[in-house]
């Protein structure tokens, strides 16, 4: 049966573009292609948007808005693009809108320890420039280098420091938010502090766009800590025994910045990236980690726990080359990884500090079970791994087999109190687990909150909840 629009393409790029008076409108198939399909498309989960906005100002951004609602049109917020959930690919007919152009980094105050910046700053920009006034922004995830603060907020990314910083919504004291219905609210303050009316703030931050399109954050810096730091790298004979070491040193007292684990399989596939032999040392487990301030008393407390655990190969490093080249070691485990050729899918479950030995067992289960070989990483010391599982490049489908490795893995996380997300936000990918890891009552609370922001469902549609 024919449809019969009111309004033609032509004649909604021409009033959207006179809505849009300091960014640019580009409507032309290459943009759109570029940034409607990412590397985790399908065919089912992407679509050719209609246009692709670059914003100027938060005008932009209203004018972009009322284009939508006029229109009746799916707005998809999009930064560096590098989700890994299928978290801003087009729509059909769908309005793409990138914060990118709006860079600048407002204020670095010093004296409240605070930083404005809008949401195109990539993350480590802030984090350099906040140093040259003796300050740090603490959230690291591994996409550092290119993930912008927009982008963070909207997924609630970790990182490595998570376990002593936390993770995007601890170190956000309030944002700028343009409503669906084209309203300019302030969420939060510049206080470290508030407790008047809901706490609107951290329900935006990992709400991965379907709410609002945030053009102002207002971040805490940390001062950058007096005295020498110390990371290390320790062996274990498997991961399960590591785990309960890192859960031993996260008990003790020491405060770590950073514990991250490596399984047999991850420190295989780096030794072939970097030509190492760790793996020849026998190991079935490889752990990094950081302490900001040493001292004789922590480093005697921490080498006690490594060797109630009896770890092997034990290397401590204080100079910062040195510590420099073990960060660069975890940063490549993924390029590792994806270097060994083939599909791959890497999930991230999070489950509570006790039970990630259980997690980790439970996945060299599925790996004898079904044959396929799964590397293991993460931030073990808040219990987040990411297992990955490589397949044959000639299959193009992903195998029934691996759909119920990860079916399992879910449903086990969820088993032993933990959460199918930790870190990379839910997009399409994970939406249909709503029910599943909330319950039917939370589920439908989810929804009657998106109904109530975003009556018109315009607002990354399909991702988030579903």
């Amino acid at each position: 049966m024919p449809k019969f629009p009111a309004y033609t393409d032509d004649e909604i790029i021409a009033y959207l573009k006179e809505q849009v008076k300091d960014g640019q409108v580009f409507t032309d198939q290459k943009t759109l292609e570029r940034h409607s399909f990412s590397h985790n498309e399908t065919d089912e989960s992407s679509a050719l948007a209609l246009a692709y906005i670059e914003v100027g100002s938060k005008e932009d951004i209203q004018g972009v808005l009322q284009t939508a609602r006029k229109f009746h049109l799916p707005v998809i917020p999009q930064s560096s693009f590098s989700s890994l959930v299928i978290g801003a690919d087009g729509e059909p007919h769908s309005l793409i809108v990138s914060t990118n152009r709006l860079n600048r980094i407002i204020e670095i105050n010093k004296d409240d320890l605070i930083a404005v910046v809008e949401p195109g700053v990539i993350n480590n920009t802030l984090d350099q420039e906040a140093r040259k006034q003796g300050l740090f922004y603490a959230p690291d995830p591994g996409s550092r280098m290119i993930s912008r603060i927009g982008g963070n907020v909207a997924t609630n990314a970790g990182g490595m420091s998570t376990v002593k910083y936390g993770t995007t919504r601890d170190n956000v004291l309030g944002i700028k938010v343009i409503l669906p219905d084209g309203r300019d609210v302030t969420l939060g303050h510049r206080t470290y502090k508030q407790a008047f009316g809901y706490d609107l703030t951290h329900l935006f931050i990992g709400s991965e766009g379907t709410l609002g399109i945030v053009y102002e954050v207002t971040v805490k810096l940390m001062p950058i800590p007096l005295g020498d730091s110390m990371m290390g790298l320790a062996f274990f004979k498997d991961m399960p025994t590591c785990a309960k070491a890192i859960s031993a040193i996260r008990r003790s007292g020491l405060y770590p910045v950073m514990l991250e684990a490596l399984d047999a399989n991850s420190i295989e596939a780096l030794d072939i990236y970097n030509h190492t032999d760790y793996k020849q040392k026998g190991a079935g487990a490889m752990l990094i980690f950081k302490i900001d301030v040493v001292t004789d008393k922590t480093q005697a407390a921490l080498q006690a726990i490594l060797q109630e655990y009896e770890a092997s190969d034990v290397t401590l490093a204080k100079e910062e080359k040195e510590q420099e080249r073990l960060l660069q070691m975890r940063r490549d485990y993924l390029l590792a990884v994806y270097a060994l050729g083939g599909n791959h899918v890497m999930e991230d479950m999070c489950v509570p500090l006790s039970q990630l030995p259980t997690m980790v067992a439970y996945i060299r289960q599925l790996e004898k079970e079904y044959g396929y070989k799964i590397y293991v990483a993460g931030h073990a010391g808040d219990g987040n791994v990411h297992p990955t599982i490589l397949w044959p490049k000639e299959e193009k489908e992903t195998p029934q087999a691996v759909v119920e490795i990860i079916q399992k893995l879910f449903r086990k996380a969820l088993e032993v109190g933990g959460t199918i997300s930790g870190e990379h936000a839910t997009g399409m990918l994970k939406g249909l687990w709503n029910n599943e890891e909330l319950g039917d009552d939370l589920d439908m609370l989810q929804h009657q909150i998106k109904s109530l922001i975003d009556p018109m469902n315009i607002m990354n549609p399909k991702r988030k909840i579903d």
